[in-house]
């Protein structure tokens, strides 16, 4: 199986765009035709990455690996976030050309990621991950609901994740509404069941109730699924609990 990194990926000169095709491949030396080669090629996505002040930095050719071990797994994750608040994202048009190739007929992500449905929380760009890397699972409050639980099971099982992270997030608007208790149209409300526990621990603290819903989010996993629990007795996969920092990029290990 290939290695999840290699940053001394070279352009060869047949990729180099048709625009540039009056200049002798003899000109350009390695660090110039990248630079070139990056600015042209880089599209929309990465437009909008430098547009926000984000930096791309060194692109990988990254294949998305189960065989980690489970702490090998949470520190790409935690890598990848340091990545992401240093702006220095290894996101590339290339690799993701690349990886949708490879990834094509299967997948091999290393870890798995139950967060909320919130639009600022994009769980990829957090972790500087990109296809075929995280399975991710999303639902207002990232709550453990049966068919939540069945997904991750998958993942874990089928395609070997190694690490699940609870990822709870700050400002929430469903632990919000859970401290509130205000009546909601539609189903909303089915949401408070599972999380209205965390706020009978933490109270109306909304970063306290929200750390302490991904923490029992987490205990859930590792405690309800038979296929969870038996895989992290046998130290092949860890369940933890995270928190986002919105406004910061920050995440923070809550275990």
């Amino acid at each position: 199986m290939t290695t999840l990194f290699n940053s001394e990926k070279k352009v060869p000169p047949s990729q180099l765009p048709s625009a540039e095709s009056g200049v002798k491949t003899s000109a350009w030396n390695q660090d110039s035709s990248r630079r070139r080669f990056m600015r042209i090629t880089m599209g929309g996505a990465l437009t909008g990455l430098a547009t926000a002040g984000l930096e791309v930095a060194a692109p990988r050719s990254a294949l998305a690996q189960s065989n980690l071990s489970p702490d090998a797994a949470l520190r790409q994750l935690m890598d990848g976030n340091q990545r992401f608040m240093a702006r220095r994202l290894t996101l590339d048009q290339e690799d993701l050309a690349i990886l949708r190739q490879n990834t094509a007929e299967k997948q091999e992500p290393f870890a798995a990621v139950l967060s909320c449905a919130d639009s600022r929380v994009p769980v990829e760009l957090v972790f500087d991950q990109s296809i075929g890397h995280l399975f991710v699972t999303r639902v207002a409050g990232n709550v453990a609901t049966s068919e939540v639980i069945a997904s991750l099971e998958y993942g874990a099982a089928v395609l070997g994740t190694k690490a699940i992270l609870v990822l709870g997030h700050g400002n929430c608007g469903a632990v919000k509404a859970t401290i509130e208790g205000k009546a909601v149209p539609g189903q909303i409300s089915t949401l408070y069941p599972h999380i209205r526990p965390a706020v009978d621990q933490a109270g109306s603290n909304l970063e306290a109730a929200t750390k302490a819903n991904a923490k029992i989010q987490a205990a859930l996993l590792r405690q309800a699924s038979t296929v969870i629990s038996g895989l992290v007795k046998e130290s092949k996969l860890k369940v933890v609990a995270g928190y986002y920092d919105i406004a910061s990029g920050s995440v923070t290990l809550l275990e």
